[in-house]
């Protein structure tokens, strides 16, 4: 075991890390082990022959790099809370691949692995055994409580990071915010969070994923947070972008926003459920999204976001809300799927006590004006940045009313005030293009299927645990009327609802958690099929093909392999891509793919 203390210098633990020399009693899966006691002053290769095992909250300093190379475990011990922060001035990159993720986890959760395979390993109703990935940035915020900090933009306002304790008065590597909208603290993919959480004091605990003040050059896609004490994912203002996040069974809000967060989310999935027997918000899950406009509602900047492509399940019989607003948040929620919500779609703000001035506040809008205002329009208390307009500050809604749900779909969300609020705010109106599923009958679901086990009682909720999930959507989820905006970030040929396509499920496969377990289907074969590379026009018999792309989601690699056609004929041709036979069908104008023993249709987008 490589045991790097605080007495030792950086450069000394960087050394031993790149050598990877293992103690084999430590060793898991041919993996050494590596104790990390100090801060990361200079920049540092974490490898995947090692274990890292985090001794305490350990911070990359400003100036500083860490790279986390793909396929490298960080797994620490149960009783130490050990913890990675990433400051202001530093950057993390984390170069997980689908093949080989990287996973942030316990000791507790290694030793379930069979043999060390990470893609093992069984479910377990923990939390709080280590602590979290925690990113700070420099872009603005809205945060009151530190001495000095104003109601307007400013690059001077910052915000001790929840969860983190400074070292001494002044300590200013546990601060965030800034005036750089366009901060760069790296880039995080293919990475999965597990059992985390750790509880500082009582409304002091680690989110799975806790970003302050991150800026849009900033790149986050393909994050799982499996069981976390606290929540899933939460944002604290600037300006980041996230794509592909998976978000299980975490004992607070899934997807929680404050401090003025303007950016932009698509393809989530939100399974709601419990980490520990504990409270709700402490272990039990709480709403699948919670969002703050600002610390308070007349502070700026405010929330202005939006989201694409969520898939949302929660509790029944006991969760709360799909969407819980307060102090002036400004959400787009489109092209969604909620279904099983324990409450209300919409969960207006202070309706469960937690909320602070409220909407309204001191000339801000109102509730109810939120949802009939463009979102272009220049609200009170909104923008008084003193540089950029309302469009370069708040860029993440480009269409709509600052407020709405919008050609989403909703099934069995059966409390009687599910839809209230929501009716009120206009969500059913035939302009939004929204679906509500009558009835509770599982053929008609917006997904392709869901397995809850037995009822259990958690922190004195009834909670029915998700145990099986294929949420590829169905029925009136298969298609959307409107697609996301063509922006250079949102995915915008995806005209169906819900956080997965039809046609190239299952994004989750492979490299998360929620796959090691069980709990999600395995990946059917899947190409998508594009125009403009022109990758598979040497599969071509006629001019029909020459224009089609495949770009490759899992192991078929037809480009790469020798191809004999077999067969072919005015609408169909068949060809041998190695060991695999396929079928094109062309249809009218569209055309099929059919792959020979596997199992689902793909499809060409033309």
């Amino acid at each position: 075991m490589k045991s790097i203390g605080k007495g030792m210098a950086v450069s000394v633990m960087i050394g031993l890390a790149l050598a990877g020399a293992a103690n084999p009693g430590a060793a898991q899966g041919g993996r050494g082990e590596v104790l990390v006691t100090s801060d990361i002053a200079v920049s540092t290769t974490w490898t995947a022959d090692n274990t890292y095992n985090l001794q305490d909250q350990i911070y990359v300093l400003p100036g500083a790099t860490l790279t986390i190379e793909a396929g490298t475990i960080v797994a620490s011990d149960t009783d130490l809370g050990g913890s990675l922060a990433v400051t202001k001035g530093a950057q993390i990159f984390i170069q997980g691949t689908k093949a080989n993720p990287v996973i942030m986890t316990s000791k507790a959760d290694m030793a379930t692995w069979n043999g060390g395979n990470p893609e093992t390993g069984a479910w377990r109703e923990e939390a709080n055994e280590w602590g979290n990935l925690t990113i700070m940035g420099g872009a603005y915020i809205s945060e009151n409580a530190t001495v000095g900090n104003t109601p307007v933009p400013s690059a001077g306002n910052v915000a001790v990071m929840e969860g983190l304790v400074a070292d001494f008065p002044g300590d200013t590597k546990v601060l965030y915010g800034g005036g750089n909208d366009d901060d760069d603290s790296g880039s995080v993919g293919y990475l999965s969070l597990r059992y985390g959480g750790k509880v500082i004091n009582l409304n002091n605990e680690l989110n799975g994923l806790s970003l302050g003040g991150i800026g849009r050059g900033t790149d986050i896609h393909h994050v799982e947070i499996m069981n976390n004490v606290d929540d899933g994912i939460e944002i604290w203002g600037g300006t980041v972008n996230i794509k592909y996040f998976s978000i299980w069974n975490v004992g607070d809000d899934s997807f929680d926003v404050d401090q003025g967060w303007r950016g932009k989310a698509q393809f989530g999935l939100i399974v709601q459920g419990y980490s520990l027997n504990a409270s709700q918000g402490s272990g039990v899950g709480d709403n699948a999204f919670e969002t703050d406009g600002a610390e308070d509602s007349d502070w700026q900047p405010v929330t202005t976001a939006t989201v694409y492509n969520c898939t949302v399940i929660g509790q029944p019989v006991d969760g709360d809300h799909g969407t819980a607003w307060r102090d002036n948040a400004r959400v787009q929620y489109r092209n969604s799927i909620f279904m099983d919500l324990g409450e209300r779609l919409v969960g207006f703000d202070n309706i469960d006590g937690d909320g602070a001035n409220g909407y309204g506040f001191n000339g801000t809008l109102s509730w109810a004006d939120t949802w009939s205002t463009d979102y272009n329009a220049v609200p009170p208390h909104a923008h008084d940045f003193t540089t950029g307009t309302y469009a370069t500050n708040y860029p993440a809604q480009t269409s709509g009313k600052l407020a709405e749900i919008r050609d989403s779909v909703f099934f069995r969300n059966l409390n009687a005030s599910a839809y209230t609020e929501a009716t009120a705010r206009g969500v059913f109106d035939a302009a939004n293009n929204n679906v509500l599923i009558p009835g509770s009958d599982a053929a008609d679901a917006p997904i392709k299927g869901i397995t809850r086990g037995p009822n259990v009682t958690r922190g004195g909720k009834i909670m029915q645990p998700v145990i099986a999930l294929d949420p590829r959507p169905a029925n009136e989820a298969l298609t959307s009327v409107e697609t996301a905006p063509d922006d250079g970030f949102f995915t915008s040929a995806t005209r169906f609802r819900g956080a997965f396509d039809p046609a190239c499920p299952n994004w989750i496969y492979d490299w998360t958690a929620s796959h090691a377990f069980g709990f999600t289907t395995q990946e059917p074969l899947c190409f998508n099929m594009l125009i403009g590379q022109n990758v598979v026009a040497q599969l071509s018999v006629n001019s029909t093909r020459t224009a089609a792309t495949v770009v490759r989601e899992n192991v078929v690699q037809c480009d790469d392999s020798p191809i004999s056609v077999i067969s072919s004929s005015p609408l169909t041709v068949e060809f041998d891509c190695g060991a695999l036979t396929v079928t094109i069908i062309q249809t009218g104008s569209g055309l099929i793919w059919q792959a020979g023993p596997f199992s689902g249709t793909l499809r060409v987008v033309q």
